[in-house]
């Protein structure tokens, strides 16, 4: 069960209305690494949790990105305010309208579409989707990917901290930015308290492929690091050692037996190549001048 407070989770201060620097703010609103994808990403893994420690911190971060949802939508409506009110009241000549809905961006767009209120797009205009919502069902995978997530919306906020001046806007996106860095640290430590949480899953990986590096882009540029070498690393650097490496011939087949089999012959017969044809074809007929030829004429 949900209860709203009317109150936001952080107080919303805009300086005057900006639709362009809205629009880039929907990016947190409805694109992929932002507040309505992190709480139906953690909403849902909850559901399935079995572990009441990881649930109840899994309910408590979704419910908090929802809050984050409203402080974001909160940011986006404020920006639009004044172009809502322009475009419902037709308060100014055309010329002028349709200046101030060009400003930048999908501005344009986001205000003729949705008036001013916050879309579920992304600050290209493109729908939300599920697809957002990476989870898999297993703790040690879906802990990982919640902290690559929340690294990354951290990413975005600071790349929209740094196209504004509003002060207010500045504060309050500082604020959902550092709960980025502490739900990663909440997401860390609940890995960490699974013992052993690597790899994931139960299997364990086959150990005589677990340790190899294989050395496969060779040229200037090649790099030695802890990623690579050391003694938890064996380095294959020969070309002949990286193919067929189980042993066998490196081929591909599958067993067919009876009509299968004879059908599958007939058809490999009946499309064969013949390497010795060389027909004239549209290509050597149409090449034009300077184009050069594939089969002499």
């Amino acid at each position: 069960m949900f209860m709203h407070n009317k109150r936001l989770m952080y107080t919303v201060r805009v300086s005057e209305p900006n639709p362009a620097l809205a629009t880039l703010m929907l990016e947190q609103f409805g694109g992929p690494q932002g507040e309505l994808a992190a709480a139906m990403r953690y909403f849902t893994q909850a559901l399935a949790e079995e572990d009441p420690g990881r649930k109840d911190m899994l309910l408590d971060i979704a419910t908090e990105e929802l809050s984050h949802l409203e402080v974001i939508g909160s940011i986006v409506s404020m920006l639009n305010r004044g172009i809502k009110g322009r475009l419902a009241e037709a308060t100014e000549e055309e010329a002028d309208l349709y200046m101030s809905l060009n400003e930048g961006g999908e501005s344009h767009t986001t205000s003729i579409l949705y008036g001013g209120a916050p879309a579920l797009v992304n600050s290209a205009g493109v729908p939300w989707t599920a697809a957002y919502v990476d989870s898999i069902g297993d703790p040690g995978c879906d802990l990982r990917s919640n902290i690559a997530a929340e690294a990354r919306a951290k990413i975005v906020y600071e790349r929209l901290i740094n196209v504004t001046d509003d002060p207010g806007i500045k504060d309050a996106l500082g604020f959902l930015m550092t709960r980025e860095v502490a739900h990663q640290k909440s997401f860390e430590k609940a890995l960490y308290s699974m013992q052993p949480n690597f790899p994931p899953g139960k299997l364990p990986g086959m150990p005589e492929y677990s340790d190899k590096y294989y050395n496969m882009s060779q040229g200037e540029g090649d790099t030695r690091g802890p990623w690579n070498e050391g003694p938890q690393w064996e380095t294959v650097d020969d070309r002949d050692d990286q193919g067929a490496v189980d042993g066998g011939d490196g081929g591909a087949s599958v067993e067919l037996k009876g009509k299968a089999a004879s059908t599958v012959r007939a058809m490999g017969e009946r499309l064969a190549s013949d390497p010795a044809s060389n027909p004239i074809t549209g290509a050597d007929l149409g090449a034009g001048p300077g184009a050069g030829t594939t089969t002499p004429v």
